[in-house]
């Protein structure tokens, strides 16, 4: 059940962290459009993550690979969602991707506090 709330919450955080970034970086032109979005998301990630670690979804050893798994499927989500703009579908669903980087990188961080616990 865990998992599934992580993943929601890193999917709903990238949509909106991109999208207020966006938002606010649209004032600096086209260029603070993309960088807002990406800042934005990156930054959602993050936040996204210490409030998982504080309501126990993930261990604390697999904070900063949570991050880093989010903040890469985020990016790749915005590579995929601003190649695929003329269609509603790219955008919607490369924000699936957040999620799973998420997950993946929880699991992987997990791992690898576990394997480094046995090893002592």
């Amino acid at each position: 059940m865990q998992h599934v709330a992580l993943f929601v919450l890193m999917c709903i955080a990238g949509g909106l962290g991109g999208a207020v970034g966006s938002i606010l970086g649209n004032a600096l032109g086209r260029r603070g459009l993309f960088a807002g979005g990406v800042l934005g998301g990156v930054l959602a990630v993050f936040l996204a993550a210490v409030l998982a670690r504080r309501l126990h979804w993930i261990q604390r050893e697999a904070l900063w690979a949570t991050v880093v798994g989010g903040a890469l499927g985020f990016l790749t989500a915005a590579f995929i969602a601003t190649r695929t703009l003329s269609t509603p579908v790219g955008p919607a669903l490369s924000t699936l991707l957040v999620g799973t980087g998420a997950i993946v990188g929880a699991r992987l961080g997990s791992q690898r506090a576990s394997d480094s616990e046995a090893a002592v």
